[in-house]
């Protein structure tokens, strides 16, 4: 679909640029990413039992990145995402252009992801 990476960045930073934003009172300690260079914050919200991700960052790149991670995650039910295989993003080569402190963010992120549709799973059992 793109040429080249800068394509790609060019891309990401229009997902993030349209990513529902997270509500300010969300902005919270508690939702903060750990393990990224950037503030990330992630909520998630368990609706008709599907889970809801909104999220913010402050770098226009990571941005970006959360927002291809909650366009592949939300409104799917907490086991569909416990199961998901997440080679996708290897196989878009996103990992091996991210500097390694934005690649640990990103796998961070995947990582709470994953907890919250757990978390939710265990709620509906």
């Amino acid at each position: 679909m793109f040429e080249d990476w800068m394509q790609r960045y060019e891309y990401m930073i229009d997902l993030g640029k349209s990513l529902p934003l997270i509500d300010e009172s969300h902005k919270i300690e508690e939702n903060l990413i750990k393990g990224c260079q950037s503030k990330v914050w992630l909520n998630a919200e368990l609706n008709d039992d599907k889970v809801v991700f909104t999220a913010d960052s402050d770098a226009i790149i990571t941005k970006g990145i959360v927002a291809i991670l909650i366009r592949s995650f939300t409104n799917q039910k907490p086991q569909a995402i416990i199961d998901a295989d997440t080679h996708f993003i290897d196989e878009i080569g996103l990992k091996e252009h991210l500097s390694p402190t934005r690649a640990n963010g990103l796998v961070s992120m995947v990582k709470q992801i994953k907890m919250y549709a757990l978390a939710y799973q265990a709620k509906l059992n």
